[in-house]
C-alpha cells in the first residue's frame, strides 16, 4: 500500500483574509474566486488529489457559508470509498474560544486527527498558490528518518525580512532555528526560507527535522 493511503490531511481553512478586503467581505479568503471558476483553496485540493492524499480534513472558521457549500458540491463527489473531504468548524473541544492561530487549529482538532490512526499527517495551507507532489515530499520525509519535514522555498534574506516566517538550516537541510515574521529576522544571514505545508507524524517533545523543497 502507497504511504499516502496512511496519510491524512489537515486543511487550514480559516483565515479572515483582511489583506484581500474587500474580496473577504463577505467569505474568507480561501474561498475568493480564483481564474473564473475556481477558488483559492482548489489549489492546494488539486494538489491533494494528484498527490493521492484523499482523505482530508478542511478546517474553517470565519465566514465559510460558501466555502462549505463549495467543497460540498466541487469536492465531495470525488471521493471515494474510504475518502473524505471533511469541512470541520471549531468545536470547543478542547478550548472555548476560537482558533488562535494555526498551531491552536490543529491542537483544538487534536482529537479528530487522533482518531483516524493515520501515520502521518500533512498540515496544509488552503489560502496559498502553488503546485506541489505530496508523495514526494512523503518519501523524503520518510527517508530522512525525521520525525518532521517542512517544504519551503529558497528566498533573499532581504526580502524575507518582516514578511515571512523563516527557517535557517544546517549543510544537511536540518532545521536549525525558525522565527515568525518579525525584526528579529536580521540575525539570520545568507538565503532563508519560506514555509508554506508541513507533513508530520505524531509530535515529539524532542524531534529531528529535515527540510524539503518542491
Amino acid at each position: 500500500m502507497s504511504a499516502m493511503r496512511d496519510a491524512i490531511g489537515v486543511l487550514l481553512a480559516g483565515g479572515q483574509g483582511e489583506r484581500l478586503w474587500p474580496l473577504t467581505r463577505d467569505r474568507a479568503k480561501p474561498a475568493v474566486p480564483f481564474g473564473a471558476l475556481y477558488r483559492i483553496i482548489d489549489i492546494t485540493l488539486s494538489n491533494c488529489i494528484n498527490s493521492d492524499l484523499r482523505r482530508v480534513f478542511v478546517l474553517t472558521q470565519y465566514k465559510a457559508l460558501s466555502l462549505n457549500r463549495h467543497i460540498r458540491a466541487g469536492w465531495s463527489p470525488l471521493a471515494g470509498l474510504g475518502d473524505y473531504f471533511e469541512v470541520l468548524p471549531p468545536q470547543m473541544r478542547v478550548s472555548q474560544q476560537w482558533y488562535q492561530g494555526t498551531a491552536d487549529a490543529v491542537y483544538q482538532n487534536i482529537y479528530s486527527i487522533g482518531s483516524e490512526r493515520s501515520k502521518f499527517v500533512f498540515i496544509l495551507s488552503g489560502d496559498h498558490i502553488y503546485k506541489m507532489n505530496y508523495s514526494r515530499m512523503l518519501k523524503q520525509h520518510c527517508d530522512s528518518g525525521a520525525d518532521v519535514t517542512v517544504a519551503t522555498i529558497e528566498i533573499p534574506a532581504p526580502q524575507a525580512a518582516k514578511q515571512f516566517g523563516v527557517i535557517e538550516t544546517d549543510k544537511d537541510c536540518g532545521s536549525k532555528r525558525i522565527a515568525a515574521p518579525c525584526g528579529a529576522l536580521q540575525r539570520f544571514d545568507g538565503n532563508l526560507h519560506l514555509q508554506y505545508a508541513t507533513a508530520d507524524p505524531h509530535p515529539a517533545r524532542g524531534f529531528r527535522g529535515s527540510q524539503v523543497q518542491p
